[in-house]
């Protein structure tokens, strides 16, 4: 999703969120954080202030309904999601501009993430609206700092691609980036994505995390190999986060089979496939064996890593 820059100030502009207003000015935007699972994650704030604005923007409106009826809460209700996005928005704006506070919900977490809520915020700061954020779950971090992987630098890259192409092109963007990566999965998904993952990282470290803050949270951990045949046999349901470990912390290892010594880039194997870089060891004399252990010296990773990588894409 590409959120539009058009009327970003050129100077410097500051919001002061909770400054007392003399005269009358736009409303307010507040991005609302709702439970992730567990209605214990809302807080007070997020009641009180869903309480006081003048109406609610939710993604899906029946879910919200929900939410709303278990708090009490007794708001107008909109839908803004998506597939209507272009209709909605520039009404919502329109009425923050004549000064009424709007609320907006995503049904789970922080609405703006991975959501059209992102659009809205652009074209509000565009307008000179304050944005105000009310905290509160969030599925990405959530995950995050339960897996046990680094937690000082990390990427969220959000949905992976859902085709082949997609989910191999990112892993070449991705595949010298040195902070802990934070992926969205829905469960029929999971495994074939980590599948594709494996082709590259097999021997990255991994935690798939789902159904966080409800009843059957859980948190499953080893490389992305091991991990996916683990799901392949136990079948997950619920929304998932996979959380992968990036350069900085993986010791040994395929490191994604393209990093290895440094960055993939930088080394003469880096655009050959495996197969290709045994190949060019065994046509300066060397044999099967030795080819094998050299391409995995180069590549960080051990001679057996580099033996299931070409029966893979033998089988491909």
């Amino acid at each position: 999703m590409t959120v539009r820059m058009e009327g970003w100030p050129e100077d410097a502009a500051a919001q002061k969120s909770f400054e007392s207003r003399e005269k009358p000015g736009p409303g307010t935007l507040y991005l609302v954080a709702t439970p992730i699972g567990n209605l214990e994650d809302m807080t007070f704030r997020a009641v009180r202030t869903l309480r006081e604005v003048d109406l609610i923007a939710a993604e899906d409106t029946r879910q919200s309904r929900k939410l709303l009826s278990h708090f009490e809460i007794s708001k107008r209700l909109v839908s803004y999601h998506e597939h209507n996005k272009e209709a909605s928005g520039p009404e919502l704006i329109r009425l923050l501009g004549e000064g009424r506070n709007l609320a907006l919900i995503s049904d789970a977490g922080l609405p703006a993430i991975s959501d059209p809520g992102a659009e809205l915020v652009a074209e509000a700061v565009k307008h000179g609206i304050p944005v105000v954020p009310i905290p509160g779950a969030n599925a990405a971090l959530s995950a995050l700092i339960v897996s046990g992987l680094p937690t000082d630098r990390f990427l969220f890259a959000g949905f992976p691609p859902r085709d082949r192409k997609g989910l191999k092109r990112l892993t070449e963007e991705l595949r010298s980036e040195p902070g802990t990566l934070i992926l969205y999965e829905a469960p029929h998904r999971l495994v074939k994505t980590l599948q594709s993952l494996s082709e590259p990282w097999g021997s990255r470290r991994v935690a798939v995390v789902r159904e966080l803050t409800k009843r059957h949270e859980e948190v499953v951990r080893g490389t992305i190999r091991s991990v996916c045949a683990y799901l392949e046999a136990h079948p997950p349901l619920g929304e998932c986060c996979i959380i992968i470990e990036g350069t900085q912390s993986a010791g040994g290892g395929e490191e994604g089979l393209e990093a290895g010594l440094g960055a993939a880039s930088e080394v003469w194997w880096a655009d050959l496939s495996v197969a290709n870089h045994v190949e060019r060891y065994e046509g300066e004399g060397h044999g099967r064996k030795e080819a094998m252990r050299l391409a995995a010296r180069d590549r960080g990773c051990s001679r057996r890593d580099i033996y299931q990588a070409l029966i893979q894409e033998e089988n491909q």
